[in-house]
Order: C-alpha cells, then structure tokens, then sequence
C-alpha cells in the first residue's frame, strides 16, 4: 500500500511536487487542471519528481465534457486527454483518471450513460497506447451506484475503477458495497472526508467516514496500491493534517 497526496491545482505543479517529496509521501497524484497547473513542463517537474524517487499517477480536469453529444466537442475532449496522455506517461505514470461527464442537454438527460458507453472505448485505447490503465472515478448520481459501473465497466473492456471514498459517502452506494461487488477492478483510491453532503476534501477523521470500515473493507478486497489523500485547507495545517490522515491510515492498515 502506497499514500500520497495530489498536488493543488490552485498553486505551483513544481513547489507542490518538492512539498509532497519531503514530506516522504510515496507519490505524487498529478492533476492537470487550472488555474495553475494547466500546463506542464516535463523537463522542469522530472528532475523534482527524480530528486525524492517519487513516482506519480495521473489525474485528469474534472470538468472536461468527453462525452457530449455533439462531435467536435468529444474530438476536442479527445485531443487534450492525449495531451495529458503523453505528460503522464512521459513522467512514468501506469494510471490515468477520468471523470464522468455531466454535460448533457436536458432533453438527453436519460442517455447520460449511453453517450459515456460510446465515448470511452477510444479513450481507453488511447490511454493504452501510453502504457496507462484508464480508471473512472465515482461521484454523483447516476455514477454512484453500483450497477451503473458494472455496466460501464462490462461494456468499455480495459476500463477499472478509481474508487473515492469520500464520494461514496454521500452517493446512492457506499464504500463497502463498491468494495464488496467490484473490488476486483480498483486500480486507485482517494480518500478524503466529508458530513454526507458534498466533497469537501476534508483531512480524514473530521467528518463522518467510519475509516476503520472503510480500510477493512478495502483491505478484504486485497487492494494493496496507491491511495491518494485529497485534502485540501490553508497552508499552515495542510502538512499537519495530511500527516496526520497518513498515521490515521497506517494504523488501521495493520
């Protein structure tokens, strides 16, 4: 089991890649999004990466709408996901995340999961084609329950499950079903907390995940990879609390 942290995107790609190397977690979940980190110069972020052996795994823009009904909007989605693609598996990533897109015209509203069962297999052999694993994340309604990702991962062959704990803590089905029906194809993990309502990227422990259950019921998975800590706050608790979700982890992990 490895623990790292995903850099903010709101700061510098570079100082939160030294930040998360001294602090000695084991990897760094590169997220390429605004407003800082758009934008990524390989040569510039290998060396700081190099300098604590520090690997990473790939985390893609929330936002981008790949699976919209219209073509040149999907061609467009295509084009900056290779581009991600390529920064990632030029930094030696194996994983790349990819959200659901909400993005759909009211109309359509009831194809939402049709339009991703289309859009998906192109990218995931893209993905492929860098020597990356494509993994959907959960989060909202439609794509927090279970059957909705058995059928996503029936129908897109190659893609796996980004499990994030702190989704499922206020989606339709919650960790230990996730973990008990599709344990078998999570590939990552992030862990954040929450009170049941929506995403706050809170340090673990202060909201309302039972994290011993939520441990044991990825451990009986025989998961035994790379768990993300996405916890964002203010620059003077963030190492503080990211230590302390680490030690929180490390203790039930045993």
């Amino acid at each position: 089991m490895k623990i790292g942290i995903m850099n903010n995107p709101s700061k510098s790609v570079y100082d939160e890649a030294a930040f998360c190397g001294k602090a000695g977690f084991d990897f760094l979940d590169l997220t390429i999004e605004g407003p800082c980190a758009t934008t990524v110069d390989i040569d510039k972020l290998r060396p700081i990466l190099n300098s604590y052996s520090l690997p990473i795994t790939g985390h893609t823009d929330p936002c981008l709408p790949y699976a919209y009904p219209i073509q040149g909007v999907q061609e467009a989605c295509f084009k900056e996901l290779e581009r991600c693609a390529g920064i990632f598996s030029a930094l030696g990533a194996k994983v790349m995340n990819i959200h659901p897109c909400y993005f759909c015209p009211p109309a359509m509203r009831k194809d939402l999961v049709s339009f991703h069962i289309e859009a998906l297999p192109p990218l995931v052999e893209m993905a492929a084609s860098y020597g990356l694993t494509m993994v959907i994340e959960n989060y909202k309604a439609p794509f927090d329950r279970v059957s909705i990702f058995k059928n996503l991962l029936t129908q897109v062959p190659g893609l796996k499950l980004h499990l994030d704990f702190g989704h499922t803590n206020f989606g339709m089905d919650n960790h230990e079903v996730f973990c008990g029906e599709l344990g078998e194809h999570i590939q990552h993990v992030h862990f954040s907390d929450n009170r049941s309502r929506s995403d706050d990227h809170m340090p673990l422990g202060i909201g309302t995940v039972n994290w011993k259950k939520a441990v044991n019921s990825l451990k009986a998975t025989g998961y035994n990879s790379t768990i993300t800590l996405e916890i964002f706050c203010n620059d003077t608790m963030q190492h503080k609390y990211l230590d302390l979700s680490r030690e929180l982890i490390q203790g039930f992990w045993e």
